[in-house]
């Protein structure tokens, strides 16, 4: 696949080091990028202050330069851009789309026993689909649950949001159109009161940002597109084209992941491995 000027990007979460699978990921973008004289961008996905790590990120940098891989600069951290992500939230407020969710995981499953459904029969992509418990709260009550400091979500009332957008598509490279459904995710968390956004808004805010034109992305994030369609078009942001890679895994069937340490990039390294080793092994 050539596509002329085209932008991609790579986004690890500095929650780890990098893998085989990563490396992967990361050569398939910068040379579909560099086939059409195109733009490869780096960014850092750490929304989640908990687990992502300074040292890290550091090891991202050195680890995709031994692989030979240049980006631009400056690199988006995500941190940095917490407000960005609040003004989306807000423009999605307006219109009356997002509301906040104080339930537990307790709660919901205890919504699911009292109306005798069984979570495992209303799965959605991401586990059970929310049943909507405070998607019809009170002003009144909100505003006493937040003036009380309760811990909450906001969601998308996926309803309101699908009827607001309309019928969507969104394109794969090389295929085609396909039809957004979103709603299979039911009312996707957006944000928590202590994070002020989630890992399907970020993304979709930064790729509009950055000017991202062609989102690469392992087949195990496909159906996630559906949901970033539809916040694109509510938010209103061109949509880019995807196209998804293949998804690595060992001899054992498993997909690579950040627990193998000692199929990181670091660590292969450290066993005297070359990029060229590393190539050789993933197949690109």
């Amino acid at each position: 696949m050539i596509v002329k000027n085209v932008v991609t990007r790579f986004a690890p979460s500095p929650s780890g080091y990098l893998h085989l699978g990563h490396a992967y990921s990361a050569l398939f973008a910068a040379e579909t990028a560099g086939r059409g004289l195109g733009r490869f961008l780096l960014r850092i996905e750490d929304i989640d202050k908990g687990r992502c790590k300074p040292a890290y990120e550091a090891a991202i940098y050195e680890d995709l330069a031994w692989l030979g891989l240049d980006w631009e600069q400056p690199v988006r951290r995500q941190s940095d851009h917490f407000e960005v992500y609040r003004q989306a939230l807000t423009q999605l407020g307006y219109k009356g789309l997002i509301y906040h969710c104080f339930c537990t995981r307790k709660d919901i499953a205890a919504e699911f026993e009292r109306a005798g459904r069984a979570p495992h029969n209303i799965a959605g992509p991401d586990g059970p689909l929310y049943p909507g418990t405070c998607r019809h709260m009170s002003d009144d009550e909100r505003d006493f649950r937040l003036g009380r400091g309760d811990p909450f979500a906001l969601r998308l009332n996926m309803e309101k949001a699908c009827e607001s957008a309309g019928l969507l598509t969104w394109q794969e490279a090389d295929i085609g159109g396909h039809l957004a459904t979103p709603q299979i995710f039911g009312d996707v968390v957006l944000a928590r009161k202590d994070t002020p956004s989630s890992y399907h808004l970020s993304v979709t805010v930064d790729d509009h940002l950055q000017g991202v034109t062609l989102v690469t992305r392992g087949e195990d994030l496909r159906l996630v597109t559906h949901v970033h369609r539809l916040l694109q078009a509510l938010l209103n942001f061109k949509a880019p084209d995807y196209t998804f890679h293949r998804m690595l895994a060992g001899d054992d069937g498993r997909r690579y992941a950040k627990r193998d340490r000692s199929l990181t990039l670091r660590g292969l390294r450290g066993a005297g491995e070359t990029p060229g080793d590393i190539r050789r092994r993933i197949g690109i």
